[in-house]
């Protein structure tokens, strides 16, 4: 069995695709899987890093550019389009995955004029535009809030929520760890690009931090492109700290976080929740349809997190946000059991039980994965 997911340009998109590879793979571990992507996003480096095969076709963005980055996206198409349909054919592909990105409608579109069945993950609060193009050609719609369904044929929805690597559940407990010992560990992090905003803040509230909090520890990522300003800014300052431009494992990273400073891409909720994280968040206030601040007030209403807008924070806020948080023991153990109430950590399991019944492939909790009448 071949499957393609286009997925990539950022780990919003690239991580749940990655997540839902892995639950083929367990089912069946001589499924075939590829990767179809750009070298404008992360997933070279990405999938390098978790082992699998990608594919790369040309895509540009249209939505949220000038208009000769559209025109450039629009022409990008034909030859997107050729390469979509040399992948499928060379690679006797059985379902194609769009996760959103560059890469899905072509690929989407291709995978429906040969007829090869086609699924669409959505991950946002609100589809982006993508998905909402392609939405029509597909056998189903997989997403994760309620109200991204609006924007689909209701009868080819399934609301599942956002697969999860299963790392992150390998040590999720129903109480925090750390609540109760003397250090207090926060986890700042951007988005898999960074936040040259949220860089900032830390950086000009991290005397107030410092003075209120001693002992607290940081783990800081920055992005490939602020590394050098923020790992130069901690040492000026003379505070100790863990800063890396890009975690690969996050897992790992997070369950150590008794707090997290954070934007509010789904996956970013989804991987907070499935670990039962307390949260700040900032949402990307340029992100398109505002998907982040509908994906922050949602974990917000939930009780598990605080959101802050970009445009009214300032660093001493930020501070006094995460000092509200960590000197309160009941709020911040509150504010956890609502975070652990909203996961959902089932998605990939369901997604790819209707993947296989969209085949026509049964599946054998003993055996591998066979088509139906075998």
């Amino acid at each position: 069995m071949t499957i393609v997911i286009a997925a990539g340009g950022t780990g919003g998109h690239l991580y749940p695709a990655i997540a839902l590879a892995r639950e083929f793979l367990r089912r069946d571990p001589s499924t075939n899987i590829l990767f179809v992507g750009t070298t404008r996003g992360i997933e070279s480096r990405v999938l390098a890093h978790e082992g699998f095969e990608l594919a790369l076709i040309t895509a540009h963005p249209v939505m949220g550019k000038g208009v000769l980055e559209m025109l450039r996206g629009v022409c990008a198409v034909p030859a997107g389009m050729w390469q979509s349909f040399h992948i499928l054919k060379r690679r006797q592909v059985n379902l194609v995955i769009g996760v959103g990105g560059y890469t899905s409608p072509t690929m989407l579109a291709a995978a429906a004029l040969k007829r090869i069945p086609r699924v669409i993950l959505e991950p946002n609060a609100y589809p982006g535009l993508a998905n909402q193009v392609v939405g029509p050609l597909a056998h189903r719609v997989f997403v994760a809030f309620d109200s991204a369904a609006t924007l689909f044929d209701r009868q080819k929805v399934r609301v599942v929520g956002t697969p999860i690597r299963h790392e992150f559940l390998a040590q999720a407990g129903t109480r925090s760890e750390m609540i109760t010992q003397k250090k207090q560990h926060v986890l700042i992090f951007g988005g898999s690009q960074g936040a040259k905003a949220i860089n900032s803040a830390v950086l000009e509230g991290l005397p107030v931090l410092r003075e209120r909090l001693p002992s607290l520890t940081i783990t800081h990522q920055t992005g490939e492109g602020d590394f050098e300003r923020v790992r130069e800014g901690y040492h000026t300052l003379g505070i100790s700290a863990t800063i890396v431009p890009f975690l690969y494992d996050m897992p790992a990273v997070l369950r150590t976080a008794d707090l997290v400073v954070a934007r509010a891409g789904a996956m970013t909720i989804a991987e907070l929740t499935a670990c039962g994280k307390p949260a700040i968040l900032i949402p990307l206030p340029t992100a398109i349809y505002d998907h982040q601040m509908k994906n922050a007030r949602a974990m917000e209403a939930a009780g598990g997190a605080v959101v802050l807008s970009q445009g009214d924070m300032t660093g001493v806020k930020l501070s006094e946000t995460v000092e509200s948080i960590l000197l309160n023991p009941e709020r911040l153990e509150a504010m956890q059991r609502s975070s652990l109430a909203m996961r959902r950590i089932d998605a990939g399991e369901v997604i790819v039980g209707e993947c296989y019944a969209i085949m026509g492939v049964k599946y054998d909790n003993n055996k591998s994965a066979g088509k139906t009448g075998e």
